[in-house]
């Protein structure tokens, strides 16, 4: 099944806000998190990582989770455990997020519901950094 079709992928990338928090991004360069992180910075999107250790990554401060970061987040990026997932995506709800991405293999049938009812767009399954050269 597809969890988010071209035009809400496309809108999520191009028109819902430059700020994205990636949850799960560490110091750790051999991590899908780093390296999607640095194609979103490519693309001109500011990254934020949110990591428990809140560390600095790619030049931006990190922060321990979502509620800790003091100013509006466009889009909360997922490289989590997808029995972890819904979690962050309830946390990004909260937050006051415009988009959820979950990421290749994240997949949690209900939090992708509950999210969509919240009125975020929503696209799971899927990597920025393989749809963004599609746009």
């Amino acid at each position: 099944m597809t969890y988010g079709d071209d035009a809400t992928v496309r809108r999520i990338l191009k028109d819902t806000g430059d700020t994205w928090a990636v949850v799960g991004l560490s110091t750790n360069t051999a991590r899908a998190a780093y390296g999607v992180a640095r194609v979103l910075q490519r693309a001109g999107k500011r990254v934020v990582p949110v990591h428990p250790h809140a560390e600095t990554v790619l030049g931006e401060q990190g922060y321990a989770t979502l509620a800790e970061i003091p100013f509006q987040v466009d889009v909360v990026d997922v490289f989590v455990n997808s029995s972890l997932a819904g979690a962050v995506a309830d946390q990004a709800v909260e937050a006051g997020a415009k988009a959820v991405w979950f990421q290749l293999g994240v997949v949690d049938e209900p939090a992708y519901a509950r999210t969509r009812a919240a009125g975020l767009d929503m696209v799971m399954d899927k990597c920025p950094a393989i749809e963004l050269p599609l746009l």
